[in-house]
């Protein structure tokens, strides 16, 4: 991994693939510092998933499927014809980055089920080709998610969105932001309310600075202003994105998604969903069973790399909350939206 500019970067390159090399925006250092970092070989990959280099389900999906393209370079590199053993430490390392994001599974899998399927000779060129394929399908499912989550907002109105679900978070034009730049573009979106998404702060450092590279109206508000705002009665919508979706229409997304769900739910506000069919994992029933990544207590010490608790006070940081099927009003893919979320209706989707 190196820094590098070979280009320069808009939040719809937050993973971008260039002159045989894989580039991600640094977004751990956003929006003081816009920073591109290259990447020639899947370790590196899978520790730039796992420190946040790139994050949000969609785009650690892309990025460990071209990081499955850099391991069979190197495998044959390294190995010849025996590359297919030679490339299992690499997969299980990228498999290994981060729990939560099921498109990195998903992703994984593909890239797996395609090299079963590969002789002896070198897999680079055909595995690269995959993980294009994987990169663009995204970038047009997302642009899909936002004209069919555009449509249910039937009148101008604000918005709240939480964590960062846009162009940064995917390969590019955002699931639930691209319902907000659809909406948008159709005169529907008013303002939206940013929370500030504690301790990583994507909120703050991602999609406020994504809102306003597109010169959408945003303010930014800590997570638990929430319901003082909801109660003035102008919000319409609350727009999330996922990180795993169960059969049953249960959602794990950023910590404090399921917080917002209630307190939507409680003022009569409706609450969206939106994601690639990638993020849905049908093999879980509910969201009881999706692993919950923690983080280091550390992280929730501080911020900005300052301290701000008492030395020794003992912290938990879940990433993740699961908001159950029962507040969410849409589930929004590029498939169809499915309203009122049951198994049943999952199933009638997932086909």
């Amino acid at each position: 991994m190196e820094t590098a500019t070979p280009f320069v970067p808009t939040p719809d390159d937050a993973v971008r693939w260039q002159d045989d090399r894989l580039y991600l925006l640094d977004q751990r250092v956003l929006p003081a510092r816009i920073e591109v970092l290259a990447y020639d070989d899947a370790a590196a990959v899978a520790e730039a998933i796992r420190d946040m280099v790139v994050r949000g389900a969609p785009a650690i999906g892309v990025a460990a499927a071209y990081g499955v393209a850099l391991a069979g370079r190197t495998a044959f590199a390294a190995a010849g014809a025996d590359w297919k053993q030679a490339i299992e430490a690499d997969l299980e390392r990228l498999a290994g980055s981060r729990p939560t994001a099921v498109n990195l599974f998903w992703a994984i899998r593909r890239m797996r089920a395609l090299i079963a399927t590969l002789d002896a000779a070198d897999p680079f060129a055909t595995l690269l080709a995959e993980a294009r394929a994987v990169h663009e399908e995204d970038r047009a499912s997302n642009r899909r998610i936002g004209e069919l989550g555009a449509a249910l907002i039937t009148a101008p109105t604000e918005i709240i969105t939480h964590c960062n679900a846009g162009a940064l978070a995917t390969g590019g034009y955002g699931t639930a932001l691209g319902v907000v730049r659809a909406a948008h573009a159709a005169g529907k979106v008013e303002r939206v309310y940013a929370d500030e998404t504690r301790p990583w702060m994507q909120g703050a450092r991602l999609t406020a600075w994504e809102l306003m590279q597109d010169d959408i109206p945003v303010t930014l508000q800590a997570d638990c202003a929430a319901a003082s705002l909801m109660a003035q009665g102008r919000v319409g919508w609350v727009v999330v994105g996922a990180d795993r979706i169960t059969a049953n229409g249960d959602v794990a997304n950023k910590i404090g998604t399921y917080g917002l769900a209630v307190m939507a739910r409680h003022h009569g506000i409706r609450f969206m969903v939106a994601a690639p069919t990638s993020t849905i994992d049908m093999g879980l029933a509910t969201g009881a069973e999706i692993p919950i990544e923690e983080r280091d207590p550390a992280e929730l010490l501080g911020c900005g790399g300052n301290p701000v608790a008492p030395a020794g006070c003992a912290a938990r940081n879940p990433v993740f909350d699961v908001t159950p099927a029962a507040l969410v009003d849409a589930i929004v893919t590029e498939r169809g939206v499915v309203l009122e979320p049951t198994p049943e209706r999952m199933r009638a989707l997932m086909g």
